[in-house]
């Protein structure tokens, strides 16, 4: 490219003003905007130019309760203004509140003179929705649901005094499932912060035998009428994962009979041991996924495969297989059904 054909400030800008959900400013003398790219009418509800023209429109678009804030921004000498990153909410004309990110970054000379403030303001109202919806379902998970666990523990112990030895089988059944539930409580807080923020879940060494061998005796008690077949020799090996994983045997094992149209429903697991990974494979004998839906299969709630539920368990597997630095993909079965390919590392 020729010096002619570089590219120049407008052509910067114009390539700015193609965001979606940012805005970005510039300020060279305080209180007055140099440049605001067309976002602003996206973050704060006011056009562009109405910002350049009117600075203290800014203030009368953001939260009353942050407002302060703005202000003793604007107020702030030139040698004490720093770079910052904060949070504030906007007001539309028409009442909408936006979550808005923000980012200040002062521009200074050789001599440390303040030559510009660089502002990058960008729209996370989703991200705070998801937030406050996975907190409230914390509470729920984390209060609710595991108070109703301690009380049929509670309830079951008190039964095992009226229950003689060869009769305290299934009690003890319940009473692990339910402190199974327990213990998956406790990482939800956890899963949910790592689905909003995309960050590392933690993770250690998890006995896989272990965990697929009580998923699997769980679901022949749960689905009496459906055949699981496990090998009776299960690779000794621990991969990379978290109590969670239970969860994504539980879904996938539910998903092979819950949605299958056999009178007789049948699951194969098969485990493959290489060198670095593991490869369970979960094949059932029911009607495969349709071409329509195979492409959305792991979105947020979707729900092709006949499912009364909330369409998020699919979701949740590939989620925290994912975080696992695992894989999971989906082919049809022969000559009926689907296999689910679960790619584990391992550790060791």
């Amino acid at each position: 490219m020729s010096p002619s054909q570089s590219l120049d400030k407008d052509d910067f800008r114009s390539l700015i003003d193609y965001l979606d959900g940012i805005a970005i400013w510039v300020v060279s003398d305080p209180g007055e905007f140099e440049y605001v790219s067309s976002g602003a009418e996206d973050i704060w509800g006011i056009p562009a130019e109405g910002l350049q023209e009117d600075p203290t429109r800014l203030i009368e678009a953001t939260h009353p309760d942050d407002r302060d804030r703005i202000r003793s921004e604007m107020a702030t000498p030139p040698e004490r203004i720093e770079e910052q990153v904060y949070e504030g909410r906007a007001v539309h004309p028409d009442g909408t509140v936006r979550w808005v990110l923000n980012r200040q970054i002062p521009v200074r000379d050789d001599d440390g003179e303040l030559r510009h403030i660089i502002g990058i303001c960008t729209d996370i109202t989703e991200q705070k929705e998801r937030e406050q919806e996975l907190d409230a379902l914390n509470r729920i998970l984390r209060h609710d649901i595991r108070n109703d666990m301690n009380i049929i523990i509670g309830w079951g112990e008190l039964l095992e005094e009226y229950l003689d030895e060869g009769e305290q089988g299934p009690l003890e059944k319940i009473l692990s499932a339910a402190n199974n539930v327990i213990d998956l409580t406790k990482v939800a807080r956890e899963y949910a912060e790592a689905v909003v923020h995309r960050s590392d879940m933690d993770v250690k060494p998890v006995s896989l035998s272990s965990v697929l061998q009580d998923e699997v005796d769980l679901r022949k008690e749960m689905f009496p009428h459906a055949e699981f077949h496990l090998p009776d020799e299960i690779p000794q090996v621990e991969v990379k994962a978290n109590e969670m994983l239970s969860s994504v045997f539980r879904n996938l094992l539910n998903n092979a009979v819950q949605h299958n149209d056999k009178d007789e429903p049948v699951v194969e697991i098969e485990i493959e041991s290489l060198s670095d990974e593991v490869i369970v494979r979960i094949a059932d004998n029911g009607p495969g996924i349709s071409s329509d839906v195979e492409g959305s299969l792991f979105d947020e709630g979707e729900k092709g495969m006949s499912s009364s539920g909330t369409g998020m368990g699919l979701t949740i597997v590939q989620t925290l297989v994912e975080q696992y630095e695992g894989e999971i993909q989906v082919t049809d079965n022969t000559p009926a059904g689907t296999i689910f390919h679960i790619h584990l590392p391992k550790i060791g």
